[in-house]
C-alpha cells in the first residue's frame, strides 16, 4: 500500500485536495468533522493507496464532495468555520512526502474583501494618488550632468561580440 500524491490549496469557505491517481478504480473518500480518508486502485498495475489526513480545523462533512476524473480525485471539503485561513492542510506540522501546496491554484484571499475594487482600478487609484510633477525633488545641478566621453560608448554590433572575458570574470 503507498499513499497517493497530493496537492491542496485553500479557499475562504472550503479547502480543495487533487490526489493525482491516473486511471483509479473502486475510490472510497470517508470525510470526518477532523479527517479525511481516501484509497482506491490506480494505474494499469492497480497499485493500492490509501491517504489519512487529520485536518487542521473541522470541516462540514455533510457539505464535502469529491469528483474522479481520469487523471486525479479531486477533494472539496466545506469548512466548519468559513472565513478562517488554513496555514497548512494537517493539524501537525510535520512535512508528508506525498503531500504539497497546489500553487497554481492557489490564492491569498485573507485580505480580499468583496466591496474591493479589480486590481486595474487599484494600480490606477495608485498612480493617481502619487502626485504629480510638482511633488518631484529639486534637482539643482542636475543639467550638469555629461554624457560619457566617445571611447566609452560601443554600438550594439561591438556588444554582440563581447564575451565574459571582456569583463574580467
Amino acid at each position: 500500500m503507498h499513499p497517493a500524491t497530493a496537492k491542496w490549496y485553500d479557499r475562504r469557505d472550503s479547502v480543495f485536495i487533487e490526489f493525482c491517481v491516473a486511471d483509479s478504480k473502486d475510490v472510497k473518500v470517508n470525510f470526518d468533522k477532523t479527517k479525511c480518508g481516501f484509497s482506491c486502485l490506480g494505474g494499469t498495475d492497480n497499485v493500492k493507496h490509501e491517504n489519512e489526513i487529520d485536518l487542521f480545523d473541522a470541516i462540514d462533512e455533510n457539505e464535502s464532495k469529491h469528483k474522479r476524473t481520469d487523471r486525479s480525485v479531486l477533494c472539496y471539503l466545506r469548512k466548519a468555520q468559513p472565513g478562517k485561513a488554513w496555514p497548512r492542510l494537517t493539524k501537525e506540522k510535520a512535512k508528508l512526502s506525498w503531500l504539497s501546496v497546489d500553487f497554481n491554484n492557489w490564492k491569498d484571499w485573507e485580505d480580499d474583501s468583496d466591496e474591493e475594487m479589480g486590481n486595474f482600478d487599484q494600480f490606477s487609484d495608485m498612480m493617481n494618488n502619487m502626485g504629480g510633477e510638482d511633488d518631484l525633488p529639486d534637482l539643482d545641478g542636475a543639467d550638469d550632468v555629461r554624457p560619457p566621453p566617445p571611447q566609452f560608448l560601443m554600438s550594439s554590433t561591438e556588444f554582440i561580440f563581447m564575451d565574459k572575458r571582456d569583463f574580467n570574470l
